[in-house]
């Protein structure tokens, strides 16, 4: 009996350290690149991070059901749009936001709450919109959600007194820094966890594989998936307003399709199929993006001059992804979790086996 309790609690044992070693892998990069970069150079660190945000909520849906989401970032946009409507000068929204409600026009709140609700406001629009969308499968579903991010994009870019359209959104208050950002990723990436390995998320990624058996076992799929994209919008909305409070400044073509084509990047190139997969592909995507920059402004090899053209980022982008998509198409971790080895943990439960043994062992 003991020896079966044991047992249960290596397992879940292992499967914690996936968040730990997320978090830890976070803390790492983040100490790092505050003690190597130059103040001047930290802001792609404190992008990255953000961007983990994101990329982890976009994850929590498609790697628990199966769909790729073109749409996610319709939600980023909700919740920037929103922190930004909750945390700016009131006189600045009198004169720039004239259909803001009262309660947001002549407010102005604190930005910890305005990211909470402003995740609260994207999963509203998560649980409408998603309603419809997760009747859907395959490329129909794809499509819908490419369909809301265009529907998004089109309302907040046109509708000028209550987004300032075109024109961007400034002073928002900004606050976020390499360990802030850090802290929200290092809590987005307990949610996805905590979402993935609950009961729901199993039974989810089971209905991924086989829909007409899980609907044969009772499963109710629309249901799960519907859950699934409202955590996912609440993760990726509240991603939108930290992304807010970290560049002060927004414009409609912030979300659009450069946004969704890189944390798609990310996902992918990571893994599409685990938390981890996500966490790591936001590191290595930004790595590769932030060496094309640097060829982009010219870099000086002995006495060679090299200079890439002003675009080289998203082509080399785009051809590692194919490259990926062609001889690792599963990700960098292949769907799988980053978790101790499990040689160390039959380890460590052998000698608690041991333990519990001389416990158990009655003295003379």
């Amino acid at each position: 009996m003991a020896g079966d309790r044991l047992q249960g609690f290596s397992r879940i044992a292992r499967g914690a350290s996936t968040p730990l070693l997320l978090i830890a892998l976070v803390a790492l990069v983040t100490v790092s690149g505050t003690v190597i970069l130059p103040a001047a150079k930290q802001f792609a660190l404190t992008e990255m991070l953000v961007m983990v945000v994101i990329a982890v909520g976009i994850s929590i849906f498609i790697s628990n059901t199966g769909i790729i989401s073109f749409g996610h970032i319709g939600f980023t946009c909700l919740g920037a749009y929103a922190t930004a409507w909750m945390t700016c000068d009131p006189m600045w929204k009198s004169l720039m936001l004239r259909d803001l409600p009262s309660f947001l026009a002549d407010s102005q709140y604190p930005p910890l709450l305005a990211i909470l609700l402003s995740g609260v406001w994207a999963a509203f629009i998560a649980g409408i919109f998603g309603a419809a969308i997760v009747r859907l499968s395959g490329i129909a579903a794809a499509i819908a959600t490419f369909a809301f991010l265009i529907i998004v994009s089109s309302v907040y870019s046109n509708w000028g007194d209550l987004t300032a359209g075109t024109s961007s959104i400034i002073n928002i208050p900004t606050f976020i820094t390499p360990p802030i950002a850090a802290c929200f990723a290092a809590a987005a990436i307990i949610v996805g966890y905590l979402f993935r390995a609950s009961r729901i998320g199993l039974m989810l990624r089971a209905s991924s594989d086989d829909v007409i058996a899980a609907h044969a076992s009772a499963i109710p799929v629309l249901r799960l998936r519907l859950l699934a994209m409202i955590l996912s919008a609440f993760v990726a909305g509240s991603g939108g307003a930290i992304y807010a409070h970290f560049v002060g400044i927004l414009s409609p073509d912030n979300f659009y399709l450069s946004m969704t084509f890189i944390t798609l990047a990310m996902v992918v190139i990571g893994g599409i199929g685990s938390l981890s997969g996500a966490v790591v592909g936001v590191i290595v995507v930004t790595i590769i993006v932030q060496v094309l920059r640097l060829f982009e402004t010219g870099v000086l090899l002995g006495s060679v001059a090299i200079k890439l053209p002003n675009g080289s980022q998203e082509v080399g982008l785009a051809i590692a992804w194919i490259l990926f998509l062609i001889f690792r198409p599963r990700g960098i971790l292949g769907g799988v979790e980053l978790c101790l080895p499990a040689r160390a943990w039959a380890h460590r439960k052998m000698l608690s086996s041991h333990l519990v043994s001389a416990a158990d062992t009655p003295r003379s």
